[in-house]
């Protein structure tokens, strides 16, 4: 049987304690922020209290307002947890609404890696397994917005780099405009989206 990890946003114990339950995880990874409210802080120590001894708990620190930030931290996180081997789980359900977003987003950029996205409601404590979900980016795609998003706008530097023409940049650029991951105003620049999609 493969070792799982479970990253968890946190606020209320419960909805951890019912993934631990049901999800059975080897090691817990909590994401929190420096200077965490009273409540999470109790809750993380609690939660470090109950399972320390049986399952390895750790804490990783990242933004709890940035999305984007969270999403390459949870990206990172999960790279490392797959190279281990590891069945990677995500808990959505506590924690602030942009660090639970920023959470499910890294889990889209590292869709091939992530076994599960689940989500405990309030009211009953039902288990919710959210689609997994991907950018569906093209590593051509990938490379144009990589690009885009280190100042290189021009389209004929954009075609140079990746190796493809003109005209093959400009249809790429177009598709990725649609796909809302670029901006064309007053010259090319990368979305909140586009940032995210490149994690």
């Amino acid at each position: 049987m493969t070792d799982s990890t479970l990253i968890t946003t946190l606020y209320n114990l419960e909805p951890v304690l019912i993934c631990v339950t049901r999800l059975s995880p080897s090691r817990i990874i909590i994401l929190t922020e420096e200077n965490a409210v009273e409540r999470k802080v109790q809750a993380e120590n609690t939660l470090e209290a109950t399972f320390g001894k049986v399952i390895e708990v750790k804490k990783a620190i990242t933004s709890l307002y940035d999305p984007v930030k969270v999403a390459k931290d949870v990206a990172d996180i999960i790279e490392k947890e797959h190279a281990l081997g590891k069945n990677v789980l995500i808990n959505v359900s506590g924690g602030r609404k942009p660090q639970a977003f920023g959470a499910l987003f890294g889990a889209y950029a590292r869709s091939d890696m992530v076994k599960k996205v689940v989500y405990v409601t309030e009211e009953d404590n039902f288990m919710i397994e959210f689609p997994i979900l991907s950018f569906n980016l093209s590593p051509t795609k990938k490379i144009i917005l990589e690009l885009i998003q280190n100042g290189t706008v021009a389209v004929e530097n954009i075609a140079a780099n990746v190796g493809i023409s003109k005209g093959m940049a400009y249809n790429h650029l177009r598709e990725l405009k649609a796909m809302g991951y670029i901006s064309d105003e007053g010259g090319y620049s990368i979305t909140d989206s586009g940032r995210l999609a490149v994690i």
